[in-house]
């Protein structure tokens, strides 16, 4: 369990407006509470908290955003205050309010809040499973608040979704925040058929990574197909959910959180595949991507491939290209593109 540190300036308020009106409304409501959760706020909001409020608890799905708990059932193990930076994907809020639903204290309080413009009714309508008390609040600057009080005995269990997928026939599951959920989405579909007919050799015995393993298809493709595959992933609820998948599946495999391939030794990998995201939260961003695809050659041995689909309008391809002697472009719709790269 990680504790929000100590304080070094008590009075310094978070740089983020959201989190600013979160600790605001948060201390207004419950300024007693001992226990308080803190979901996905910037790591800058912990110590102004940690002034407030006698124990502090703070949990981030991404690896790369900030110190946290291992899961989000420890993090509001018996909260009696919940600060909730909203997030985009309303199947990660449903996660979330059922998990604090299951676990937080009987008389939590919790505190949403979010920018205007990411902001919908079906949060409120989300808060209403498992709150009786849902409150919006006026708007304050760009940013706007939602309360909620008095937690429901017949509120959603937190379980992650779960399907077949029926292209593969295998099982997905998936956590809340996870893309596309537990389906198999274009992208991956034209990286999986390009790479069952491109490849040039048989993937059994081969040592692989999954890059970005999301919800676990192409790492569980990579097992089925007798491949050592390790999945990797920033995200907490993606390394779960690829967990969970091979699980389902009975399939081997090793999955660790992890920031890119930093902690991937030189020519140690057969094989990379991925589907790179372009956006981190609701911003897009394509830093991180261009920095893993440098750094796959050197993870790389000398007769290893990296197989990557991506949006087309995005500059991987060109990337890729001034990091590899040999890049082909496999496939190509009219969304995506498939590239191969060796060399």
């Amino acid at each position: 369990m990680t504790d929000s540190p100590a304080p070094t300036d008590p009075s310094a308020p978070s740089a983020d407006p959201v989190a600013r009106l979160l600790l605001a409304d948060g201390h207004r409501l419950a300024p007693e509470a001992q226990t308080v959760t803190l979901l996905d706020l910037p790591d800058d909001a912990d110590a102004p908290a940690a002034s407030l409020w006698p124990r502090v608890r703070s949990h981030r799905d991404r690896l790369d955003t900030g110190p946290s708990t291992d899961t989000l059932a420890e993090a509001v193990q018996g909260a009696e205050l919940v600060l909730l930076h909203l997030p985009t994907s309303l199947a990660a809020l449903q996660e979330q309010v059922a998990t604090i639903a299951a676990h937080a204290a009987p008389q939590a309080v919790l505190v949403a809040a979010g920018r205007v413009k990411h902001m919908t009714p079906s949060q409120n309508t989300v808060l209403a499973r498992a709150f009786t008390e849902v409150q919006p609040q006026r708007g304050v600057g760009k940013c706007r608040a939602l309360h909620a009080a008095g937690l429901r005995s017949d509120a959603p269990s937190p379980e992650p979704r779960s399907a077949i997928e029926p292209t593969t026939g295998l099982t997905l599951v998936a956590h809340g925040p996870v893309f596309a959920g537990p389906r198999l989405d274009r992208g991956t579909s034209l990286l999986l058929k390009a790479l069952s007919a491109q490849a040039d050799r048989a993937l059994t015995g081969l040592d692989a990574l999954d890059l970005g393993c999301g919800n676990g298809i192409l790492t569980a493709v990579l097992a089925r197909s007798g491949a050592h595959v390790t999945g990797l992933d920033v995200s907490r609820a993606a390394v779960a959910s690829t967990r969970a998948t091979l699980a389902a599946n009975d399939l081997p495999g090793i999955v660790v959180l992890t920031d890119g391939l930093t902690e991937q030794d030189a020519a140690s990998a057969d094989l990379i595949v991925t589907n790179p995201p372009f956006h981190v939260g609701a911003a897009k961003d394509s830093t991180p991507t261009l920095g893993m695809l440098r750094d796959a050659r050197r993870v790389l041995r000398p007769e290893g491939e990296l197989w990557c689909v991506f949006n087309s309008h995005l500059p991987y391809l060109r990337t890729t290209r001034e990091v590899f002697s040999q890049v082909t472009v496999v496939d190509r719709d009219r969304e995506f593109t498939v590239l191969r790269a060796r060399g």
